[in-house]
């Protein structure tokens, strides 16, 4: 399981890539909340009417150079679910809300995190955060991740976009942790290797494509 990343020497990015990156990110990112506010507002009102609970989860991560941050998204899961299970989900998961489960299949849960790009915690761009507890298994190489900003999307994301078919509550922690956090680093590391603000462009529009297609 997994895919292999041919190893390549890094190519240093432009001088402008970063003050550009972080320009493109805070446009898009006021565009985006500005666009999607009605959808924000539709969605909360189904969360707040299904339990009564919180709209917003605030889940625990490690962002660049190895800063801790709490990631936003739309809660899909019943209250104190992270008491009650793994911080890795699967499809199966009992804890996941019936809105919860539509929010997560269209990727809706995810747009809160546009606010984690207006604050600098998190770029359009980037390997995906992880939670503590998976960080600390990270060997030196795999650390390496921690030198960007983690982004909403990005390879490993693209391509690890339907992880929780591949994960089933029995083999939750071997599985996830022996074959597929591996696989998702070596593609992360590939895009540090390779970043530049035309392949972020390309990560974005093969994002945008995938959110729509059906596989």
């Amino acid at each position: 399981m997994g895919i292999e990343v041919e190893a390549k020497a890094e190519r240093k990015p432009s001088p402008f890539y970063g003050p550009a990156k972080r320009l493109f990110d805070l446009a898009v990112a006021l565009v985006l909340l500005a666009v999607t506010s009605p959808i924000f507002g539709l969605v909360a009102f189904f969360i707040k009417r299904e339990d009564g609970g919180p709209i917003l989860y605030g889940g625990s991560r490690i962002g660049k150079d190895g800063r801790p941050f709490k990631i936003l998204k739309f809660r899909t899961m019943i209250l104190n679910a992270d008491k009650l299970g793994p911080a890795i989900t699967t499809g199966d998961d009992r804890r996941i809300t019936r809105v919860g489960r539509v929010l997560r299949a269209s990727k809706l849960d995810e747009l809160p995190q546009l606010v984690n790009v207006l604050k600098g915690e998190m770029s359009l761009v980037g390997p995906r955060p992880e939670a503590p507890v998976y960080v600390a298994l990270y060997t030196p190489e795999q650390r390496r991740v921690l030198s960007v900003p983690p982004g909403i999307t990005g390879l490993a994301a693209i391509e690890y976009r339907h992880e929780v078919r591949l994960l089933h509550e029995s083999t939750l922690a071997d599985v996830y942790e022996r074959e597929i956090m591996p696989a998702k680093l070596n593609l992360d590391l590939a895009y540090i290797r390779r970043r530049s603000f035309l392949y972020d462009l390309e990560l974005l529009a093969r994002t945008a494509l995938a959110l729509f297609s059906r596989d």
